[in-house]
């Protein structure tokens, strides 16, 4: 299945702060600048929840809740609701100071307490939050999550009204931009008491952060709003007044309110892209996910194990796809061929300011050679005792693009590899994440996309026993390396990159899964908006800096 990890996580903005253009001193004036501040976006489906305890996703919603940080340009973290922060020097500890102009949107103060009680509902275990794994290196937040001890001894706490204290379990090279995700925002206690189980029902019934507030949604609705907040601390940099938002579930419906000026952006389907691919307001805009081949190591029907704990044949799959033709003509949706299983542009080299995605590239994994395929397929075969080999592929009737990557792969790899057999097997997404979580499956289509901009949010997945490890893929070197970047070198930036980058190699090498493209989405743009953020991983869309100008 595509398992749409949706990127999800983090609200990016520009580093840039831009301020405030005059607007002239007569009302009239300053009504019309406040109207034209105003940016009107489709959502492919309504608001799910805007309770970020329960989200499953901060892909607009990170615009109206904000942690210590948030991300700025290329991924890194500025200035959130915190003033300061301090770390020990085991990186075990940190104390952070909340800004003292933190305010709620009914302009009462956010204090350290907002943030411990924010974190202890998240990871108390009724909550129920699907990202409350993220707690993870946090102290006693694993213990926690599996019913083994009180959300109140979650390493947090508050030192004073400002002051946050917060304790690990083991240093967190990534702990800033961890931070920056809005899971990690401030909650109101008081708030929550007051609405019970009506809280975060509607739009009125929550308290915001963030630059932004949310205004009309009844909890069901196709549209609504952000509007600038009032009490945000730093509001003097946001210039948009509103950001409109409308479900429109057609790609072709969206062009059509674009091109009539009643929306300002809108994403293109697959083959609404060669039509605006030259125009002036195609756009397109990578996102931190991978599409790749899952096999299932401990499949249980025992040839089918042979095979896929078989590298050779791995390899064989791997090089018999023409990722080009996928992406370029199948898809034809601009998407990008990766590197290895971590995608271009999350993170880069803290000494050398690198690509991870080009480090992390190997020799003869991911070419397309079909001479080498073949090769690679002859000598697995005779590995495993076999002349031919059928093998059932499963995917997500979900999506159009699941549905044409399939069929492609389902083509490709007997064209190339003699005596295979592929047989295609279509579900509904949630039918085919339960036999994939299941392992009853032999290869899946899946994906994978980062909550966070570091290489961890990718290289934990195939550490052995992992919960979405579902291949079971285990791999006694690459768990020392991933152990040793979180433990041994967690302090140290280069030694922690360099595990990385070996354990990511290695990975690719043995092709634990293989990569089939990043994804790439398309969109028509009006040309007088300025300074939008667009984030490869977590929350895609930032617009504290935003304008129409």
């Amino acid at each position: 299945m595509t398992h749409f990890k949706t990127a999800a996580l983090v609200v990016t903005t520009l580093a840039l702060g831009l301020v405030l253009a005059a607007c002239g001193s007569n009302k009239s004036s300053q009504s019309s600048s406040a109207t034209k501040q105003q940016l009107n976006l489709s959502a492919t489906a309504p608001l799910d929840t805007i309770d970020l305890a329960q989200a499953t996703g901060y892909g607009q919603t990170g615009n109206v809740y904000e942690s210590f940080w948030r991300l700025g340009k290329n991924g890194k973290p500025i200035a959130g609701l915190a003033s300061k922060a301090t770390k020990s020097s085991d990186g075990l500890t940190w104390t952070i100071a909340i800004r003292k102009d933190a305010k709620w949107s009914d302009g009462s103060a956010i204090t350290a307490k907002d943030f411990v009680y924010s974190w202890q509902r998240t990871i108390d275990p009724k909550t129920k939050s699907p990202y409350s794994y993220l707690f993870s290196g946090i102290k006693n937040a694993d213990a926690i999550n599996k019913g083994n001890a009180k959300p109140d001894t979650l390493g947090i706490k508050a030192l004073d009204t400002n002051t946050v204290q917060i304790t690990l379990d083991k240093p967190i090279a990534y702990f800033k931009v961890l931070m920056a995700y809005p899971l990690f925002a401030p909650q109101s206690e008081k708030t929550v008491t007051k609405y019970g189980k009506k809280y975060a029902t509607t739009s009125s019934k929550m308290l915001y952060s963030g630059p932004f507030v949310i205004t009309g949604w009844n909890g069901t609705g196709n549209t609504w709003s952000f509007k600038k907040n009032p009490y945000y601390w730093d509001k003097k940099v946001v210039k948009l007044q509103k950001v409109n938002f409308q479900v429109v579930e057609d790609t072709s419906t969206g062009v059509n309110l674009f091109n009539t000026n009643k929306l300002d952006l809108t994403p293109l389907a697959v083959n609404q892209v060669p039509k605006y691919e030259k125009d002036s307001t195609f756009r397109s805009y990578a996102y931190s996910y991978i599409a790749y081949m899952q096999y299932n190591f401990n499949a249980k029907d025992s040839t089918v194990k042979a095979a896929m704990n078989n590298q050779d044949i791995r390899l064989a799959f791997s090089q018999a796809l023409d990722r080009k033709a996928l992406t370029k003509k199948a898809l034809g949706n601009g998407s990008q061929i990766p590197t290895g299983f971590v995608p271009n542009d999350l993170a880069s080299d803290p000494t050398t300011g690198k690509d991870f995605a080009q480090q992390q590239t190997v020799a003869n994994t991911i070419n397309y050679s079909t001479k080498s395929a073949k090769d690679h397929w002859t000598k697995g075969l005779k590995a495993i005792g076999k002349s031919k080999l059928t093998l059932t592929l499963l995917y997500s009737n979900d999506d159009a693009t699941s549905k044409t990557t399939a069929e492609y792969i389902g083509g490709q790899l007997p064209k190339e590899l003699p005596g295979l057999t592929i047989n295609l097997k279509a579900l509904p997404s949630q039918m085919a994440k339960q036999k994939e979580t299941d392992g009853d499956f032999d290869i899946a289509l899946s994906g994978w996309g980062a909550d966070f901009n570091d290489p961890i949010s990718f290289l934990q997945i195939p550490e052995s026993n992992t919960a979405y490890n579902y291949g079971k893929y285990s791999n006694a070197q690459y768990d020392a390396l991933i152990q040793k970047a979180s433990t041994t070198d967690a302090n140290d930036a280069a030694k922690r990159w360099d595990d990385l980058v070996q354990a990511a190699k290695l990975f690719n090498q043995a092709q634990g899964v293989t990569p089939l493209f990043q994804q790439v989405t398309a969109y028509l743009q009006k040309g007088d908006v300025k300074g939008l953020t667009h984030n490869t991983a977590g929350t895609q869309w930032g617009y504290k800096y935003a304008y129409i100008k």
